[in-house]
């Protein structure tokens, strides 16, 4: 069978390499919603693009009102999803090449969102495609779901689950291998004091001096505000992403929160309202719980079994500081398609993947689906 797919896929070569060049080619930035757009026309330009694909590839289709569609193939009412996302983040300054002419050189593919996500989703459309080619046996139907909107917010997630329901296993390749089984949370907070003309140097001061002393001051990991978690699988608290202002008579900090799943945010957030004055009022923005499966999960271990025996590598299951569409989708873990090493590549200027990679992860994810469906 894993003989089967991997000649399947490196007969596909030139056609899962093509169609990733023309969707990286459209610069599909979250826009202005219009009618029929929801996040703006270059996102939906990249789903009908990615939806023409697979259905040149024989898969049935559908769009779901142009935030968020899908490839499918098999029979019955339970699914095995692979969860992607075709928007990308701006460009930014120094690229070597047009971001958005996918370019290839060295062996690489240069353009913005060949590896945050469009590479990975369109191997995995491919990797479908080489099991579809080989007539095996699966028990399960498969959906290779395209999001239009990761990158500013997972609002597409909501939308598809009130038209669909979630799939019963599978994975986002929108992270790192081997096969994540667990997520920390993620929060955003805000702390305000309100101030008149009259009393802004005093209300100024009893601000910033709490600021400074239970945060700039503190270490990263929030002692100071007694938030200091941490667990041996999940590590250790962090607190990121500093942003102070000045909003309709406020004084205004903004901060994020990465912490581990031995704590919940209530228990973050009460610990941190013992340290606030009477007039520092404390505001979750946002939330997600972290997420965590089992290693010894048929999800998990179908997973690592297809990474090593593709790759040879040790498999064990990692935890990850990131945010994924795992967040919000139920029941898919984080699974590739950057390889232990890989660093510091998407969301930069000159954004790649080493076209070897691009294959590997469609052999990879070709029997991490067969494995879930058969």
């Amino acid at each position: 069978m894993e003989k089967i797919l991997n000649h399947n896929i490196d007969k596909y070569k030139e056609e899962l390499l093509q169609s990733i060049i023309e969707v990286v080619n459209i610069p599909s930035v979250k826009g202005e919603a219009k009618e029929h757009a929801p996040f703006g026309e270059n996102p939906k330009k990249a789903l009908l693009k990615a939806l023409d694909i697979a259905k040149d590839l024989g898969f049935k289709t559908k769009n779901i009102d142009n935030y968020i569609g899908y490839a499918e193939y098999g029979e019955g009412e339970d699914y095995i999803g692979v969860l992607g996302h075709l928007d990308v983040v701006d460009v930014g300054e120094g690229w070597k090449s047009p971001p958005f002419n996918a370019e290839i050189r060295n062996e690489k593919i240069y353009g913005r969102g060949v590896l945050d996500n469009k590479g990975p989703i369109m191997s995995s459309l491919f990797a479908l495609y080489a099991i579809k080619q080989s007539n095996l046996n699966i028990n399960k139907k498969i959906r290779i779901i395209f999001g239009t909107d990761e990158e500013s917010g997972f609002s597409d997630i909501p939308y598809y689950l009130k038209h669909e329901k979630p799939p019963i296993l599978g994975f986002t390749p929108d992270c790192k291998y081997p096969v994540v089984y667990g997520e920390r949370g993620r929060a955003n907070i805000l702390l305000t004091i309100k101030y008149s003309d009259e009393n802004y140097e005093e209300k100024t001061k009893e601000f910033f001096y709490f600021i400074n002393e239970y945060i700039l001051l503190s270490k990263s990991n929030g002692e100071r505000l007694g938030i200091d978690y941490s667990d041996k699988e999940f590590g250790t608290m962090e607190m990121k992403n500093f942003k102070a202002g000045i909003k309709d008579s406020h004084l205004i900090f903004h901060m994020s929160l990465s912490y581990p799943a031995t704590v919940n945010i209530d228990g973050i957030l009460e610990k941190i309202k013992l340290k606030l004055t009477d007039n520092i009022k404390l505001k979750l923005l946002l939330n997600y719980n972290p997420i965590k499966f089992e290693k010894e999960s048929f999800l998990v271990k179908s997973l690592q079994k297809a990474y090593e025996d593709i790759t040879g590598l040790d498999g064990t299951p990692v935890t990850t500081t990131g945010g994924t569409y795992a967040k919000v989708m139920p029941n898919i873990v984080p699974f590739g398609p950057s390889f232990p090493g890989q660093k510091g590549i998407a969301h930069n200027p000159n954004e790649y993947m080493d076209i070897e990679d691009i294959v590997l992860n469609a052999k990879i994810f070709a029997n991490a689906i067969y494995n879930l469906a058969k």
